[in-house]
């Protein structure tokens, strides 16, 4: 679960973490009147959404204007509030479609020496939580990695041991940092580490993290997403989620338990186990197409839950065709086959659709799906339904 700057800056500053000084606003006269009680001569007018590279973003319908303005007046922050509320902000992370901006943060301004990068998360291979960090902050660190991966700083911690001083200390050094900044970074980092392991974080960032004119260090930009299942021990931050920044089949897939991450492709993939939905997705890469998304509707799912999932995918407008993988070791193939064939004779099938079922009363499901008159394509093994789906929507495209 993602949540907005200025939640997470609220968050981190509760954890000792230096950031500036706020308002969160809804109208244009809210900045107005935010920059006043605000008292400084520049401050930032900062679209709220889910996304990154705000900066460098563009409004749809204001190609000029950015999501991250620095105002020099009450009246400026009202003009700029005009243009930016309500409209689609459209930046590297959100593709084309772009984000609706609900909201606004106004801060005030700071004067910056330099920016460095910062973040925590987890770092799976190693089984450690890892600290990144870089001199090129306010860049995106992907194409710092790419460019001059020798600018990024990496540093793992031992799940026994925790953080250890020193290496605060070594990352300090690293970024230039000297003197009373070295204490300063080594708190901050502390803070963070803090609110990573508490909180159930699996990432925070702050890119950038400033030194200030004044020599001090401050989190400009955060971010924080954190593991779903960890939700249940911190109601307070589950009431942080903003269903405006979510994908609504994501949304009604959580509601039926299901498994479901919306991905750029075009081919849905409905399979059961997590293992088998990446093999799914894979092989669709090794055939030359991409999956519109993984679902995994899990073990021992319902006609109902399956009947769900089936009706999400082919909500997808994005999606030329389906492919259905079930090994029915739990689940019954003939329960799949049924929900399969309501789902598509109530919303109707109008993409090829190919499925493979194997176990548990394969042959009742496959009967089942020849006998339904629908326009379904039975596959004997995964790497048969992969070639048989890209072949019938390349033969639709051509079409």
């Amino acid at each position: 679960m993602n949540i907005h700057e200025y939640q997470a800056k609220e968050l981190l500053r509760s954890y000792g973490v230096p950031t500036p000084r706020g308002v969160l606003i809804h109208s244009p006269e809210e900045a107005r009147q935010a920059v006043r009680s605000l008292g400084t001569p520049i401050c930032a007018v900062k679209a709220q959404i889910h996304a990154g590279g705000r900066g460098a973003g563009h409004f749809r319908d204001h190609p000029e204007v950015r999501g991250v303005r620095i105002v020099k007046s009450p009246e400026e922050a009202k003009e700029a509030a005009y243009q930016m509320l309500n409209q689609t902000l459209i930046t590297r992370q959100t593709g084309a479609a772009g984000r609706v901006v609900h909201k606004l943060y106004v801060e005030a301004g700071c004067a910056i020496e330099r920016e460095l990068y910062l973040s925590m998360l987890i770092d799976r291979s190693a089984r450690k939580i890892m600290i990144v960090a870089s001199q090129a902050g306010g860049m995106s660190i992907e194409d710092v990695a790419e460019k001059t991966p020798e600018k990024i700083q990496k540093v793992w911690i031992d799940p026994e041991l925790g953080l250890g001083d020193y290496q605060a200390r070594v990352l300090a050094t690293r970024l230039a940092l000297q003197g009373q900044q070295i204490n300063e970074f080594a708190a901050i980092i502390r803070s963070v580490y803090s609110a990573f392991t508490t909180l159930d974080a699996s990432m925070i960032e702050m890119n950038p993290l400033v030194v200030t004119k004044e020599g001090g260090l401050m989190a400009l930009d955060a971010k924080m997403a954190f593991d779903d299942n960890g939700l249940f021990r911190h109601p307070q931050i589950a009431e942080l989620r903003d269903p405006n920044e979510e994908d609504p089949r994501e949304q009604e897939a959580a509601r039926f338990g299901l498994s479901y991450v919306s991905l750029d492709g075009t081919i849905g993939c409905m399979v059961n186990g997590a293992g088998l939905a990446m093999a799914t997705m894979d092989i669709i890469h090794e055939e030359g197409e991409s999956p519109a998304n993984f679902l995994d509707v899990g073990g021992g799912a319902s006609r109902e839950k399956v009947g769900a999932a089936f009706r999400i995918l082919l909500g997808d407008q994005k999606i030329e065709g389906v492919l259905v993988n079930i090994f029915g070791g739990i689940m019954r193939c003939d329960l799949i086959a049924g929900a399969v064939i309501d789902a598509c004779r109530e919303e109707g099938l109008k993409v090829p659709l190919v499925i493979r079922l194997a176990g548990t009363l394969v042959e009742e499901g496959l009967t089942m799906i020849r006998q339904s008159g629908l326009n379904i394509t039975i596959a004997t093994d995964l790497g048969d339904a992969a070639r048989k789906i890209v072949a019938e929507v390349r033969a639709r495209r051509a079409a």
